[in-house]
Parts: structure tokens; sequence; C-alpha cells
């Protein structure tokens, strides 16, 4: 999407007044159960708690709503759990931390669902599906990256592309996770499921780039 128009649909959100947060709320709630095309502004609104007066004076449109929930909750979502609170532990500890955290968010019912929804409409509306990135894989990419820029600058890791390096660390992390969700093969994933991807993940990350 050319940068203008990007420029516009975040200038067209309203991040001033007392109602914001209850319309985001309100408008997650319906978005999850409905999806982006059946869901209405009716229901969004009756589940805010507000006026349809009130939902337009934030949002102009229900694409720029849908865009500003996935932006905050991805936003929320990835920050909580990618803290990496010691950078300076030894590879194994900090990449195992950091799979762990994000086998949790791959197996999240919100990922699976945002991702449904951001793929069925993606063709109509690229914003989505860009806004989707951004707010979630993107940041978690960069702080990945930020991590192991950090250990190879120490000597712990011998990584030449680290963006390359940290795109293969978060697909490890999918292994016989992802597929099985958004095809709806499993939707329940136990602790010690994601702790088996995720040690595997570290393992054959940590074969390649330790130093």
């Amino acid at each position: 999407m050319p940068q203008t128009e990007k420029d516009t649909l975040r200038k067209d959100v309203v991040r001033t007044g007392r109602k914001f947060d209850q319309v985001l709320q309100g408008a997650r709630e319906v978005f999850m159960a409905d999806g982006f095309s059946a869901a209405s502004v009716d229901d969004i609104a009756r589940a805010a708690g507000v006026s349809k007066a009130t939902l337009y004076s934030y949002f102009p449109d229900k694409r720029l709503l849908f865009i500003e929930v996935a932006r905050d909750a991805c936003r929320r979502q990835a920050e909580a759990a990618l803290d990496l609170t010691d950078i300076n532990a030894p590879p194994r500890d900090v990449l195992t931390q950091a799979a762990l955290q994000l086998t949790t968010i791959i197996t999240a019912e919100f990922s699976q669902r945002i991702f449904r929804i951001c793929v069925a409409e993606v063709d109509r509306f690229p914003e989505l599906g860009q806004a989707f990135y951004e707010s979630g894989p993107m940041l978690g990419r960069d702080r990945i990256s930020q991590y192991l820029k950090h250990a190879v600058s120490r000597g712990d890791l011998a990584i030449d592309d680290i963006a390359m390096a940290a795109d293969q660390f978060t697909e490890l992390c999918k292994a016989e996770l992802f597929m099985r969700a958004v095809f709806g093969i499993q939707s329940q994933f136990s602790e010690a499921e994601r702790a088996r991807v995720a040690h595997a993940a570290v393992d054959m990350f940590l074969a390649r780039y330790s130093a």
C-alpha cells in the first residue's frame, strides 16, 4: 500500500475520547465472533455500549476499526510475550524463553482467528494483512533480531544474516503446531506439546548458529 494511503488511514482514526477503549473492546468481540465481512456496525455499537454516531466519530469505516483492533491486540500480545528479560544469559536460555513464548502466541485462539480473518480479506483489503503483520509478526521479528545482534556482538552466536536467522527461528517454532491450528485439526495445545516444539527449535537453531 502506498505510504500516503497508509498515513491517511492512521490519521482517520480518532485517538481521543473516553469511549475509545470501549469501542475497541466491543469491536474485538464482534470481529472475533463473526469475522470481518459478517460483522455489522450495529452489532459492534451494541457490544461496545455506544451509539453508531459515537462509533463513527472514532472510526469512519469498518476497515479502520478492524485495523486498529488488530494493531492494538497484536501489539499488546507481542509486547507482553516477547519480553527477553535477561539478554546476557546463555543463548540457550534466552532462545528457549523466546521459543516458549512464540509457541504460546502461535497457538493462541486470538492469533489464529485474526490470522484467518486477514487471510480471508487480504485480496480486497491489503491493508488488513499489512496491519496484522506490522503489529504482530514484524514486531516479534524485530525483537528477536535485536537479541541476535547482541549475542553476535558478545561472540555467543555466529550469524551473517540476522534478519534471515530471526525468520528461521520463528518458523522453527511453528513446526507441528501452526498448520494443525490453521486448518482446525487441533485447537488446544498442552504446555508439553509447546515445550517439545520450542526445545527442538532451539536445538536446531543453535546447531547452525552457535559460535
